[in-house]
């Protein structure tokens, strides 16, 4: 079993799109959306959900009113200014989203009423999809801790693969280069990475290859709509060579992929056209390096 991470180093290069039909075409996969703060990949595959779990990290303070003596103690000392009393009442009260779980508000209550619960973070999920099971998650809205939610999914999608017996587990992650990458290419067997013909999507690529190259992931690149700038496609897949990263192709841009998204369905299940023989051949060549 083989687990290949579609990244970018930024967002808008079309990983999600690739990552789907990449999917779509593995046949026998466990996929798994790692884009846990903007997770899109389940308006192509159109999941039916069988399971759903909350996902709680970190921690969120309290308060009993009826305890709270509103000395204002606990709004003194909490430097993320979560806490305000109330004009009406006089008693404390925390905004959930400034709070972060420090812990300074309970050690100074004179009267004990505040107290932490765990922090309700999001939701993952399990669902079934035409392309196989898919392990999604949200975080909400203001929530943290994307990394360890990004580590839950990941790991529940090898233990479903492992179930099914399945060949590949194709992880839509990310982008940048932040804590929620390092999660979903940490042991991988290898990461694509969808780059983009621009100056801002030259220099993303690249910081997001040398970090695959720090944890010594095999990689290899792809460019979406690289036809659009050649030069700067050119460029990518020199550099490329460089950074060590197996250059696979260039995707043209093509209208293809929105009447595809439009239907809900991968550019690899419409009509053939230039972009979808480009992904099939990237499909290809990445089965090929994984040959017994």
């Amino acid at each position: 079993m083989k687990e290949l991470v579609v990244i970018s180093g930024k967002g808008g290069t079309g990983k999600t799109s690739v990552a789907a039909a990449l999917a779509i075409l593995a046949r026998q996969a466990v996929i798994a959306d790692c884009d846990v703060d903007a997770a899109d990949l389940h308006l192509l595959l159109q999941p039916q959900k069988s399971e759903s779990q909350i996902f709680r990290s970190g921690h969120v303070a309290m308060v009993d009113t009826e305890a709270c003596i509103g000395c204002g103690t606990c709004m003194r000392v909490c430097r993320f200014e979560a806490i305000q009393l109330d004009p009406v009442s006089g008693k404390a009260v925390i905004d959930p989203l400034a709070c972060e779980g420090c812990g300074a508000c309970t050690d100074v209550c004179l009267s004990s009423a505040l107290w932490f619960e765990e922090r309700e973070c999001g939701r993952w999920l399990v669902s079934q999809t035409r392309a196989g099971t898919l392990v999604h998650a949200r975080l909400n809205i203001g929530a943290e801790n994307s990394g360890k939610l990004v580590s839950l999914v990941r790991k529940k999608a090898r233990s479903l693969a492992e179930e099914q017996k399945v060949p590949w587990i194709i992880v839509d992650g990310p982008p940048g280069t932040g804590c929620a990458v390092i999660a979903s290419i940490t042991n991988a067997d290898a990461v694509l990475v969808v780059a983009e013909a621009t100056v801002s999507g030259q220099h993303d690529w690249k910081r997001v290859a040398q970090l695959a190259q720090y944890f010594k992931i095999p990689l290899f690149v792809c460019v979406n709509r690289g036809d659009i700038h050649p030069l700067l496609t050119a460029e990518i897949e020199a550099e490329a060579l460089v950074l060590n990263a197996q250059f696979l192709g260039t995707i043209p841009y093509d209208q293809k992929f929105n009447q595809a998204q439009w239907q809900g369905l991968t550019i690899v299940e419409t009509q053939v056209g230039p972009a979808s023989l480009v992904i099939r051949s990237l499909w290809d060549q990445i089965q090929q390096q994984f040959k017994p």
